[in-house]
């Protein structure tokens, strides 16, 4: 029984854990896939968003790049679990975007996708993979010529 009505929320939370220290991959669209980030402002305000939560402790961010219409993030879970984490993120860029754009409602799809890390795999090699999304969408060649990404290692 889908308790939320929507199709794959449910399916999106069954068997999430959130394990401090673990290195995890998240992902979250926007609503109707809105390409809102190609606005390098808006983008913005969402990477200030990453880097507060950062800031504040809730997670160590390791690499993240803003897409046009959805957001990959590879960070260690500190003190925060994952739901709260990806609930403050988006509700606070929310506010911001919409204020910016003088609208109201959901900005955000419901949910988002996390990929916990095993042990032996390589995170940098992770962190590359997600800062090159821009390169595989055909958005740029090089990856210093998109904006809207970083990495601890630079």
């Amino acid at each position: 029984m889908l308790l939320s009505g929507k199709p794959h929320a449910d399916a999106l939370r069954r068997g999430r854990f959130s394990e401090p220290a673990r290195i995890y991959l998240l992902t979250s669209v926007l609503l109707g896939r809105e390409a809102l980030f190609k606005d390098l402002t808006l983008g913005r305000l969402l990477v200030a968003e990453l880097r507060e939560a950062h800031e504040l402790g809730l997670v160590h961010s390791l690499a993240w790049v803003v897409m046009p219409d959805h957001l990959h993030w590879l960070v260690q879970l500190e003190r925060t679990p994952l739901n709260e984490l990806m609930r403050r993120v988006k509700g606070r860029s929310a506010r911001q975007i919409n204020q910016r754009l003088s609208r109201s409602g959901a900005l955000w799809q419901h949910g988002f996708h996390d990929r916990a890390l095993r042990q032996e795999e390589d995170v940098r090699a992770v962190a590359r993979y997600v800062i090159a999304n821009p390169i595989r969408a055909g958005l740029v060649r090089r990856v210093a010529d998109y904006p809207l990404w970083d990495a601890v290692w630079l």
